[in-house]
C-alpha cells in the first residue's frame, strides 16, 4: 500500500512539474542589430533577467541580425499583430508608418551630446504616448552611446560637402535623405545588414556610420577613408511588446519584464567614457586600414545642422496631428 501511495504521489508531482513547464510562456524578441553589437548583449542580459525575475515562467529568446526576416522599418506593422511578442523599436526607422514618432527628433537636431542627454526624459514620455496608440507597449528603453557620425568612403577621400556632392551616400532614415538632398548630396536608405554589400559593389560610394560600431559590420573591409561630420541624435531604443501579448501575461511576469527593462536603461544611460570609446574605435579602425581625415569644416558642419533644422520642422508639419507639438516640447527642453 505504501509503495502504491508513493508511486501515485510521484506521478502527481511529475504531472505538476510537466504542467508548470508546459504553462511557461516563451516569447520571441526580434533584434535587427548584429549579434556583435553591445546593444545585442544588453538584450541577452535582459532576457536572462526576465527568466530569473519571473521564476522561469516567462522566457524570452532574442533573435539577432534580422534572422526572423522582420524588417526594422515594418515594426509598426508586425509587432502589434503579434508576429513576435517583442521587438526593438527605433524611431529613426518609422518615418513611413509613424511619421509623428520619427519627427520627435531627427538626425542633426542636436548640436552637442549635452543637448541630447537633456532631451532624453521628454523623448521617452512622447514615445510612450505615441506607441500606445499603435498597440505597442514600451516596456522600457535602451540608451544609445553618445555617437559621432562619420562619412566612410570606399575609394576616394571625402571631407567636404562639395566632395560629397559627387558621391552616392548611404543613410539610414528619411530625414537624412531630406537633409542631404537639400545640401545637393545624393542620399539613399540602405539597411545596415545590406550596407557591406552595397559598398562592396558600388551601389553607394560612402556611408554615414558611427566609428564606434563600424567593426560590427566589418566596415573597414569595404572603406578606406572616414571623416567626422555631426553628433548623432541617438534617440533611445524602445523595448516594445505587442499589446495583446503583454495583456496575456500575469502581473508578476509584467513586473519581471519592467524590472529587467529598467535595469537595461540603468546600465546603458551612462556616457562618461564616450569620447574615450570613440578614440579607441578610431584607433582600431586605423590599424585595420581606414584613414581618418580631418573633420568636416565648421562651415560644412553648420550647413548640415542648418539643413537638418529645416528638415525637422518640415517633417513635423507634414506628419501633422501632435507632431508639431512634440517638436516644440523638445525645443522647449533645449531652450530654443
Amino acid at each position: 500500500m505504501f509503495k502504491l501511495v508513493r508511486s501515485s504521489l510521484f506521478a502527481v508531482l511529475g504531472l505538476g512539474i510537466a504542467a508548470t513547464t508546459a504553462n511557461a510562456a516563451e516569447w520571441k524578441f526580434n533584434n535587427g542589430l548584429p549579434e556583435g553589437r553591445g546593444e545585442s548583449k544588453q538584450l541577452e542580459k535582459f532576457a536572462a533577467d526576465v527568466a530569473e525575475l519571473s521564476g522561469d515562467s516567462l522566457k524570452i529568446k532574442v533573435f539577432h541580425g534580422g534572422s526572423l526576416n522582420l524588417k526594422d522599418n515594418d515594426v509598426a506593422r508586425w509587432l502589434p499583430k503579434g508576429a513576435v511578442q517583442m521587438g526593438l523599436v527605433w524611431a529613426n526607422y518609422l518615418g513611413r508608418d509613424v511619421p509623428a514618432l520619427n519627427a520627435v527628433m531627427v538626425q542633426g537636431s542636436v548640436g552637442s551630446p549635452q543637448e541630447l542627454i537633456k532631451a532624453l526624459p521628454e523623448i521617452q514620455k512622447i514615445y510612450t504616448e505615441v506607441l500606445g496608440e499603435w498597440d505597442i507597449v514600451p516596456t522600457g528603453f535602451m540608451a544609445l552611446p553618445l555617437l559621432k557620425a562619420s562619412i566612410f568612403c570606399r575609394e576616394k577621400p571625402v571631407r567636404t560637402l562639395a566632395d560629397l556632392k559627387t558621391r552616392k551616400l548611404r543613410v539610414w532614415s528619411n530625414d537624412q535623405v531630406e537633409t542631404f538632398t537639400k545640401l545637393g548630396v545624393s542620399a539613399q536608405i540602405v539597411g545596415q545588414n545590406d550596407l557591406y554589400v552595397a559598398l562592396q559593389t558600388g551601389v553607394v560610394d560612402c556611408a554615414v556610420y558611427p566609428a564606434l560600431f563600424a567593426h560590427t559590420i566589418s566596415l573597414h573591409e569595404v572603406t578606406k577613408y572616414a571623416s567626422y561630420l555631426y553628433p548623432v541624435a541617438g534617440v533611445p531604443y524602445v523595448l516594445g511588446a505587442s499589446k495583446g501579448s503583454w495583456d496575456g501575461l500575469t502581473d508578476g511576469e509584467r513586473n519581471a519584464v519592467s524590472t529587467a527593462a529598467a535595469r537595461v536603461w540603468q546600465r546603458t544611460n551612462e556616457y562618461s567614457k564616450a569620447e574615450e570609446n570613440e578614440q579607441a574605435a578610431r584607433a582600431k579602425l586605423t590599424k585595420q586600414g581606414v584613414t581618418f581625415l580631418d573633420d568636416f569644416s565648421d562651415e560644412d558642419r553648420s550647413a548640415f545642422l542648418g539643413s537638418a533644422s529645416g528638415t525637422w520642422q518640415k517633417l513635423a508639419e507634414e506628419a501633422g496631428g501632435k507632431a508639431p507639438q512634440y517638436r516644440q516640447r523638445i525645443l522647449k527642453i533645449l531652450g530654443r
